[in-house]
């Protein structure tokens, strides 16, 4: 098909501009580091940019927050990120539902 297409063809998607940088082996092991949780790589909560410092000191490679974000998301993540905590949060009550499920 030429490079120059019209119509339906060139619509047609050619693919993912570019492949992901960590293979499906890396991501499990990330999974792995955040299961462990914030507070084993010295954090009080989860962000985008703390699992980019992590990928990049798991893995030695520099990716964006947008990268990042993509790369949860792709994977099944949610980057719900609230901008502040909740005054009326009870984190005892928090940790007995986690536990729960």
């Amino acid at each position: 098909m030429p490079t120059n297409a019209v119509g339906p063809h060139a619509l047609r998607s050619r693919g993912p501009v570019s492949l992901p940088r960590l293979s499906e082996a890396q991501f499990a092991q990330l999974e792995a580091e955040l299961a462990k949780g914030p507070a084993t790589h010295g954090w009080e909560d989860p962000a985008v940019t703390r699992v980019k410092t992590v990928i990049g000191r798991r893995f030695h490679l520099a990716y964006t927050i947008q990268g990042v974000r993509k790369l949860l998301v792709r994977n099944g993540w949610s980057c719900q990120v609230p901008a502040r905590r909740a005054v009326e949060r009870d984190d005892e009550a928090l940790a007995g539902w986690v536990k729960e499920i």
